[in-house]
């Protein structure tokens, strides 16, 4: 039966999110903190396929090296960003006094649309606006999509880092979010859990 464990890591408490099933694991979003997920994936008793990124802003990347060499996975991220994990000034490691993170670039691109990777079945949706190549990942059968950071509980994205852009996002949130059923459980880059319905009533973005 599949599983999705939330794993707040990093300066940031950014959530990295661990997806199991039939003993396999995807990992999305290793934000730091490695000794913490690899404990995490020991405990869970599962082999490591790939790591998945909904973008490439520093909080998000901050442990991707170290899972990559730890498990021997290739990394994914959307073609828009592919040049970030290596540019401090592109994912915003030089802007926040954290020590330049950075790590080698990604192996494949997320196309938008169904993915496979060994058990796992998912869609990708390209949701731009709080970054050029930010996507979310949607497990219809299962009822959740991680979202990154384009949609929180009663919040969005911010829009003010180098390629974001407020309308852009929102644009994003109504046609690729939205428009997912409303029990459709949300999890996002920052903070706990919602669903499109709660968001579609009371974010205040979206009203």
């Amino acid at each position: 039966m599949l599983k999705i464990t939330r794993l707040p890591l990093g300066p940031l408490g950014t959530n990295a999110y661990i997806i199991t099933e039939q003993g396999k694991a995807l990992i999305v979003d290793p934000g730091g903190d490695f000794e913490k997920l690899k404990n995490l994936v020991s405990e869970k008793k599962v082999e490591v396929l790939a790591v998945i990124l909904t973008h490439a802003h520093f909080d998000h990347i901050g442990a991707v090296e170290e899972v990559r060499n730890a498990y021997n996975v290739p990394v994914y991220l959307h073609k828009a960003e592919h040049n970030w994990l290596t540019d401090s000034s592109l994912n915003g490691s030089s802007f926040f006094q954290m020590g330049e993170i950075t790590a080698a670039p990604a192996e494949y691109d997320l196309q938008p649309g169904p993915m496979e990777l060994g058990p796992f079945t998912f869609e990708i949706r390209h949701t731009p606006g709080h970054s050029p190549g930010s996507v979310s990942l949607v497990f219809r059968n299962q009822r959740f999509t991680i979202a990154g950071d384009t949609l929180f509980q009663s919040g969005i994205g911010r829009t003010d880092l180098p390629g974001g852009d407020h309308q852009q996002l929102i644009d994003s949130i109504n046609t690729q979010l939205l428009s997912l059923r409303n029990d459709m459980r949300i999890y996002p880059g920052h903070g706990s859990p919602t669903t499109i319905e709660a968001e579609r009533l009371n974010n205040p973005f979206l009203q």
